[in-house]
Formats: C-alpha cells, structure tokens, sequence
C-alpha cells in the first residue's frame, strides 16, 4: 500500500509541476499583437456577440483572417483576428456582410463610410527605424495605404505622417521592407486599454 501512495504522491506532484510551469510560461510570453476584422465591435461586445461561424474568414478574398485556438484566452477561442505583417486587410468590407451576429457590422465600401465606421487600429511610425527618416527615400507604406492622402501623407524624402483618418487596415506594416518594420498598427482593443 505504501507503494501506490508513494506513485500516486509522485505522480501528482509532477502534475502540479507541469501545470505551473505551463501558467510561468504563458505570463511570461509577449501578448500577441492583432486586429479585428474591419467594422468589429467593442472588443468585451465583439467577444460575446460573435457566434464563431467562420463566415468572415471563408469569405475573405485576402486571405488575412485566421482563428484563436488558445492562444488569446478562452474567451477568444474560435474568434478571428488579423496580424498585419502575415497579411494585412484590403478593406473589401466583405467580412461584415456574411456576419449573421452582427460582431461584424456591415460597412459599405466607400471611403468615406471606412473611415468613420472602421477602427481596427491606429499606424505608428517609428521614425528610428524609418528609412525615410533616415535620410533615405522609401515610400513604400504610403503607396501600399488604400487611403493615400486622407490616412497617410508623405514629406520631404516620402516621410510618413499618420493622420486621424488612418483605420488601421495593416497595408502599411504588410509592405514596410524594414525588419523590424518601422511602421506598426496599434490594435484598437489595445488602445481602448490605454483609455
């Protein structure tokens, strides 16, 4: 009998090892960086209205949306999202079309109604990492930016200038040839945090 207490005691502890191990890791991992697909609620509202279909990602001409396993929480399980530098959203609003729950809100596609009803997050240039900063022509997040002249200008050298109308698609950060890329989209449930 002393034998089996003495396994089974063994047994429990490496459990219990493993498990806290397994919570130190994931506290310590950097949180992940991502969108919402275009026209998102709130994201506490997004979370408990999405139905977790996967409509949006079946009819996503781009490609761009992927689906939380775990790695989110357990809230997110199931939910999409979208990492900008993998592959950045078009803004073919198609995804809020086909939502049955409405997590999605349905946003014609015309620019003026993008960009007041879509925030998916805000660019930041980073002008350390900017080769346009830098004395170095560059460009190239402001040809990638579907809203050329409203949400992104340039200055001398092609310097991006982020303005309020940027909805935070990802073209910019999908195209920036630096590594790391110096123009990065801060995620609208991030900013809401900040708030």
């Amino acid at each position: 009998m002393q034998r089996r207490q003495f396994i089974q005691s063994l047994a429990v502890a490496g459990l219990s090892s493993l498990v806290s191990t397994e919570t130190r890791a994931a506290r310590s991992q950097p949180t992940l960086r991502f969108l919402r697909p275009p026209g998102a609620l709130t994201e506490s509202e997004f979370e408990s209205r999405c139905i977790r279909c996967g409509q949006c990602g079946e009819v996503c001409p781009n490609r761009c949306i992927n689906f939380f396993a775990t790695e989110n929480g357990l809230g997110s399980i199931d939910t999409p999202y979208i990492i900008p530098r993998e592959q950045a959203c078009i803004l073919c609003m198609k995804c809020g079309e086909v939502c049955p729950s409405g997590a999605l809100q349905k946003i014609t596609r015309e620019a003026g109604e993008i960009i007041h009803r879509v925030n998916m997050g805000k660019a930041r240039v980073d002008e350390q990492l900017c080769l346009s900063f830098q004395g170095k022509t560059c460009g190239v997040c402001y040809r990638a930016c579907p809203l050329q002249d409203i949400a992104i200008r340039t200055g001398m050298l092609e310097q991006p200038h982020v303005t309020e109308a940027c909805v935070g698609c990802g073209l910019c950060e999908r195209s920036c040839i630096q590594i790391p890329q110096a123009i990065r989209i801060i995620p609208q449930q991030t900013r809401e945090g900040l708030s």
